[in-house]
């Protein structure tokens, strides 16, 4: 094994040697060091936090993004290099990054400021395209976005909970196509909680609501049929399902 080893480029092998073996190469080719070989150290199980600061103290390695990048997703990596890195990367890799459970929270929450940050300045493809994958903390500010595509992706995303959706649901601030776009959603407008709290909006679209209303119990006909910031439409089919017994008690949710 030992001569398949030495016969082998040292740039591979610091991708599949132990801890010593990888500190003696590390140490021998750290003149040689290119961004192709710290890659596969830092895709090495052995590497050590020692190793990856020897790394990135190298200007030369450290100016090239792939090893910035590698460096903020990997565990070892000191948490105040890690957070320094995160500053730098691209939307992309901030949306990965804050979803690697391998990272600390820290870090992890710090991709998400910072993606949450250059939101505004994505364009519609691109905050799809995070709302399908993005983690619970940047979902929260999506899931207000105006264009229904990035909606839609958000209640796509296998991170979303009721929880996260209900202030879009009861938002006084929530755009009319929002909530229709929720109410139709087979999984999410089938929540009982979501649908009460869409019939409980103003800003639900008048078919919207009337359309969930017998889907509703008593309790919450009533209450739909009391509250004044309602449109009276809303509020006289609630107290007439209410009032007659067809509340939806039993049926649904």
């Amino acid at each position: 094994m030992e001569e398949k080893h030495e016969s082998e480029p040292w740039r591979e092998r610091l991708r599949e040697a132990a801890e010593e073996e990888l500190a003696e190469l590390l140490d021998r080719h750290a003149r040689e060091l290119d961004v192709p070989a710290a890659r596969h150290l830092f895709r090495n199980p052995f590497v050590t936090a020692t190793m990856i600061e020897q790394v990135i103290a190298s200007p030369r390695l450290v100016s090239a993004y792939e090893v910035r990048c590698a460096a903020a997703f990997h565990p070892r990596t000191p948490r105040l290099d890690a957070l320094r890195f995160v500053q730098g990367l691209y939307w992309r890799d901030l949306a990965r990054l804050g979803i690697d459970t391998r990272v600390h929270p820290l870090v992890r929450r710090a991709a998400d400021r910072r993606l949450v940050g250059r939101l505004p300045g994505l364009a519609v493809g691109e905050k799809v395209a995070i709302g399908r994958s993005a983690s619970p903390a940047v979902l929260a500010t999506l899931r207000h976005d105006p264009t229904p595509r990035v909606l839609a992706a958000v209640l796509e995303n296998p991170r979303v909970t009721e929880g996260l959706l209900l202030p879009l649901a009861a938002g006084e601030t929530s755009a009319p196509g929002a909530l229709g776009l929720l109410a139709g959603h087979p999984r999410w407008g089938a929540r009982y909680p979501i649908r009460v709290a869409l019939c409980r909006n103003p800003r639900t679209p008048l078919a919207t609501a009337l359309g969930l209303l017998p889907l509703l119990k008593k309790r919450d006909l009533d209450a739909v049929a009391a509250d004044a910031r309602l449109l009276l439409p809303v509020r006289r089919r609630a107290e007439l399902l209410a009032g007659g017994g067809r509340g939806a008690a039993g049926r649904g949710d």
